[in-house]
């Protein structure tokens, strides 16, 4: 584990952050190469990068564009969803992949999730219907969605695949990676386990989805003013390229360090009654995007409760996420949001509690972590 800044502090002055961001010296080299090249828009060094992590995820193509959200909605637009069509989702995520729906002007169905957050397969495949034209499940945490299920039922249906990938670089599922399934969209945002601050790639096997996730993003042009189709500006800067592009050949060490600590986690909180812990999946990989716990009524406190005494020791968290994602003012009278039943969803919702994870904690961090949630907990 690598060294934190609260190590040696005495306990009442710990703190744990829940995220930590450290790029090191090839970033900063690769950047300033940037600067002096004098091309600071897309260039050579997206390039690079696109090259990089389409090896990662074991695809022939990876299309940089500006952020996440626009990844998830360029992968929509790339696959002709649009007005009319229906777009299966998970009830339980970042409200990116609602307002990505929502931003082609399709219609948003909402499926259950299963303990571990993923989307359900069988109640997905209750919501398809004949104006269904995408499913897009989303890997929450950096836990693989039930790929083998979904990618049986969108085939089953001829619905196109949308994977939200954005929290799961290097998870993997039966030997495949993430993103490599359907068409996948990832983050580069500032707290990822890849970063450049704001950034977003789509990964596909398909060298026509390609073409147009690259004229949609480049304002419809192939060629400078000759203009194929109605385009945006969602292009990278080489600049932002240049942070993330030495981070992509460490996802390995990247996701291993993060294995590692959420195994000290659980380990050190096995036994605390009412307390659920996240696990790896039997046959893949867990990115460990978040590590996340469920405090249900067996516990000694509430989830509210032991976010409390978090914070009272210092140590970061998050409840990823506090709703449903149709369960906010702004989206309960849309008229392409469909609030489905999702009873699984809204437990879950009420349970979770993020702790950290990430490769910046040291031995006294986790120990510090394991012994406050058990005191909370009365363990």
């Amino acid at each position: 584990m690598s060294h934190s800044t609260s190590a040696n502090l005495p306990p009442a002055a710990r703190r744990v952050p829940i995220a930590a961001v450290r790029l090191g010296e090839e970033a900063e080299r690769l950047v300033l190469e940037v600067m002096r090249s004098g091309m600071l828009a897309q260039g050579p060094m997206v390039d690079r990068l696109e090259r990089a992590f389409a090896d990662v995820v074991g695809v022939p193509h990876a299309v940089a564009v500006s952020n996440g959200t626009v990844a998830l909605t360029a992968a929509l637009r790339s696959l002709g969803v649009g007005p009319g069509d229906e777009v299966v989702t998970t009830a339980f995520s970042f409200n990116a992949t609602l307002n990505a729906i929502l931003e082609v002007g399709a219609v948003a169905r909402f499926a259950d999730v299963r303990p571990d957050g993923t989307i359900d397969p069988e109640s997905a495949a209750a919501l398809a219907g004949p104006r269904t034209a995408a499913l897009l499940p989303v890997h929450l945490y950096g836990r693989p969605a039930a790929m083998t299920e979904l990618t049986a039922l969108a085939e089953r249906h001829g619905l196109a695949l949308v994977e939200d990938a954005a929290q799961a670089h290097g998870a993997s599922l039966r030997g495949r990676a993430a993103g490599s399934f359907g068409v996948g969209a990832f983050s580069l945002y500032g707290t990822k386990n890849v970063t450049c601050g704001e950034g977003g790639l789509v990964t596909t096997a398909d060298a026509g989805v390609a073409d147009r996730l690259r004229l949609l993003r480049n304002q419809g042009m192939r060629h400078r003013y000759e203009y194929e189709t109605v385009g945006y500006n969602w292009r990278l800067t080489d600049l932002q390229a240049a942070v993330a592009v030495p981070q992509i050949a460490r996802i390995p060490q990247i996701t291993a360090a993060r294995a590692a600590n959420a195994r000290v986690l659980t380990a050190g909180l096995a036994d605390v009654p009412g307390l659920v812990l996240p696990a790896e999946p039997a046959d893949g990989t867990h990115a460990w995007h978040q590590y996340t716990v469920r405090v249900t009524a067996g516990a000694a406190v509430t989830r509210d409760g032991l976010a409390d005494a978090l914070t009272r020791a210092g140590v970061g968290h998050g409840v990823y996420y506090p709703r449903v994602m149709f369960d906010h003012d702004c989206y309960r009278e849309h008229p392409r949001v469909r609030a489905d039943a999702v009873p699984r969803a809204r437990e879950l919702a009420r349970q979770v509690l993020s702790l950290p994870v990430h490769p910046g904690l040291d031995d006294a961090d986790l120990r510090w972590i394991v012994g406050t949630v058990r005191e909370a907990l009365g363990a």
